[in-house]
């Protein structure tokens, strides 16, 4: 749980900026969607093996030198 205390002086713009910084880090806002709805098993294992598929398809253009996959 992220918690922002406002100090002395500080204006609440401020605050929100701060207590959004520390709901990013703390990745709150990924695991809520995460669990936002169930997923089967082997639909999660569909979704995780297409999101490696994606990663690496991302990696291999980025590299210099390499020519893209055809």
């Amino acid at each position: 749980m992220a918690e922002v205390y406002i100090q002395d002086g500080e204006t609440l713009e401020s605050a929100l900026r701060r207590f959004k910084r520390k709901v990013l880090q703390a990745d709150i806002i990924k695991e809520t969607k995460r669990h936002s709805f169930y997923l089967k098993p082997g639909e999660k294992k569909r979704v995780k093996a297409a999101l490696a598929r994606k990663r690496n398809r991302k990696k291999r253009t980025r590299e210099p030198g390499a020519e893209p996959a055809r």
